[in-house]
């Protein structure tokens, strides 16, 4: 919720629109109904509320200082706005009704990634906290003031949400790309809906009601707490401006309410944003932005009065009887380790792979990671297979330390390894050390009982599509070219041992052992099955999206320049086939709202692409077999 994460960067490009005179323009006007008046008006919520006693009185409720109250009440009453006996005139009540709420959006559509390991379970927003799910408290409290118009944007465990049209009345808008996509985007999916709109994320705890029956401008929440990694901070005008490089923010809530004047800015921005690229992975609030502020005013509440439950470990401490924290990850943890639930802090999601989820967490002065398998993984990856491997190469320093794995769920603990980097694919040196621990690996002949089968894998991830055509048109006629090379590879594999498979560049990992000297350990084995060791470098050459001279380069250093044309041009068949795998694999991470991006259609080029290397390949070979005899 919120943004947080723009100290010490640049304003992102897509902060400042094509249009930026009309939006100087229009924020212009908004001012001078706003920012005139922000004082006046909210005195006169207050005397909506609760008749007038005395100056003194309404500086307390309002905040306030008397000097001002006593300006405002008299601008009022010099507006028409005010009875000399300072009561509500019929002025003011049609202007409180003309911007007195009228619907809401609750932003729930994202993974809440931050929200590990519980979001494995359940979505964030029906997380249950002092008794009931945050996204109810929400509702209820905005049914409270009149607001029944809510809009509720999902897309992650979507299904999840559907009892709250019976119960609540809510319409739910489907964001489909919500895996590629930000919350900008959701909400340009209700952009319609903003005139007199309450926005609000679905991942906080407010303590009294922070909706009102009447709103008189536009507004975005922010607490009275200083937060360094806030993007603004509350001026001495009430506005909410950037916040500079070292500078402490206010902590950001993420709460708004949008007036019917305001909204056609926002919507505008809103649409123009969405159709950017470089803004699909941005916060709806950045929307608001002109001119190193936001184009809406400040409302400050009080510290702790709204609490932001976006982690494991911010629930825990709001709700230690949560039921949420009852979590099978957590519980593996402290049963593999043998500590109770509390001894596991500093709870951190690690980015997300493209096959699980993993988190960093600290128990007893040691830290580990725990890898949660992601969607569908249950389909695609055999976890009793995958144990198998960890056993067979225990004790090798080929991987890194496992604490615990189940094969029955695949949950996975294994020591951090701190001060590691990547193999960057780019990096002659990097490349020479990883191949020779990929060709070490491959010389100890290591056997376990089940193999990788490519074209068994490659039709099974297939009828994962559950017959839906291909995305990719010439499909068929790719898949036909692929399986061509098939007896090609099978009259020139020489051996079959452990082989990793999925032995690409970001699972090698260089770190230090105890005696400070570099050590590379492979991650990540479970696909690892026997097969042709060559698989390897065609795995690791797609995964790195290797043009062809990088491929051959590769294939030179695993073999020290003594690769035959027969084994090269086997590997530019394994290249086709392999990217032929994971391209249909990637179509069924698709179906299950994970996207690739680029990697899913390069993979799809492969299969084309190695198809027609390795059959020139082997077209030079036989004119050269025949030009021999």
């Amino acid at each position: 919720m919120g943004i947080k994460k723009w100290k010490n960067e640049a304003i992102p490009h897509c902060f400042f629109s094509r249009k930026g005179l009309y939006y100087g323009y229009a924020f212009t006007i908004i001012k001078k109904v706003m920012y005139m008046n922000i004082q006046e008006k909210d005195i006169m919520k207050i005397l909506r509320q609760e008749p007038y006693q005395n100056q003194r009185v309404l500086a307390e409720q309002s905040g306030y200082s008397l000097g001002m109250v006593n300006r405002s009440i008299k601008s009022l009453q010099e507006q028409g706005y005010l009875s000399e006996e300072k009561a509500l005139t019929p002025k003011a009540c049609a202007m409180l009704e003309e911007f007195a709420p009228k619907r809401a959006v609750i932003l729930a559509a994202g993974f809440g990634m931050r929200m590990i390991p519980i979001n494995v379970e359940t979505p964030k927003a029906l997380i249950r906290a002092k008794g009931e799910p945050l996204i109810e408290r929400l509702i209820k409290q905005l049914h409270e003031v009149g607001v029944r118009e809510i809009y509720v944007v999902v897309g992650f465990m979507k299904e999840h949400f559907e009892y709250l049209i019976d119960e609540f009345g809510v319409e739910l808008v489907v964001n489909s790309e919500y895996a590629e996509t930000n919350n900008l985007y959701s909400l340009n999916l209700v952009r319609e809906k903003l005139a007199n709109a309450y926005i609000l994320p679905c991942d906080v705890w407010s303590r009294s009601n922070p909706f009102s029956t009447q709103e008189l401008y536009s507004w975005y929440m922010v607490e009275d707490v200083e937060d360094e990694h806030s993007a603004v901070r509350v001026n001495r005008k009430q506005e909410l401006v950037m916040t500079e490089r070292n500078q402490v923010g206010n902590q950001m809530v993420g709460i708004s309410y949008i007036t019917k004047e305001f909204a056609p800015v926002l919507q505008q921005r809103l649409l123009e944003m969405s159709e950017e690229h470089t803004c699909r992975q941005s916060f709806w609030e950045e929307a608001l932005y002109h001119n190193g502020k936001m184009m809406v005013w400040a409302k400050v509440a009080a510290p702790q009065d709204v609490v932001e439950i976006n982690t494991y470990e911010q629930l825990r401490e709001f709700d230690q009887g949560a039921e949420q924290l009852k979590n099978e990850a957590i519980s593996t943890i402290a049963e593999a380790l043998s500590v109770p639930t509390s001894e596991i802090k500093e709870i951190t999601v690690l980015k997300k792979g493209m096959t699980n989820r993993s988190f960093l967490f600290s128990c007893q002065g040691q830290k580990y990671i725990m890898r949660v398998p992601g969607e569908g993984t249950d389909q695609l990856i055999d976890r009793r297979q995958e144990a198998a491997v960890y056993e067979a190469i225990r004790d090798r320093k080929l991987c890194d330390d496992i604490v615990y794995i189940n094969p029955e769920n695949g949950y996975k603990i294994t020591k951090y390894l701190a001060d590691v980097r990547v193999c960057d694919a780019c990096e002659e040196a990097d490349l020479e050390k990883v191949m020779t621990v990929l060709r070490n690996f491959h010389q100890q002949s290591i056997s376990v009982d089940h193999a990788f089968d490519l074209w068994g894998k490659l039709e099974f991830y297939e009828t994962l599509w559950e017959g839906k055509p291909s995305a990719y048109r010439d499909y068929q006629t790719t898949k036909e070219h692929v399986y061509a090379l098939r007896p090609f590879i099978e009259s020139h594999v020489e051996t079959k041992t452990l082989t990793h498979i999925d032995a690409v560049p970001d699972n090698f990992l260089f770190c230090k052992n105890e005696r400070g000297e570099e050590e590379i350990r492979l991650i990540d084995w479970e696909y690892a099955g026997m097969q042709d060791p060559h698989v390897d470098i065609a795995m690791f050459c797609i995964y790195a999206l290797y043009h062809k001279e990088q491929v051959d380069h590769l294939i030179d250093l695993y073999f020290e320049g003594k690769c035959t044309p027969e084994t090269r041009i086997k590997i530019y068949c394994y290249i086709a086939v392999c990217g032929l795998l994971w391209s249909n694999w990637c179509e069924y991470k698709r179906e299950l709202g994970v996207g690739f991006g680029e990697y899913s259609i390069r993979q799809y080029r492969y299969a084309k692409e190695y198809y027609r290397y390795a059959v020139e390949g082997m077209r030079n070979i036989n004119a050269e077999d025949i030009h021999h005899e």
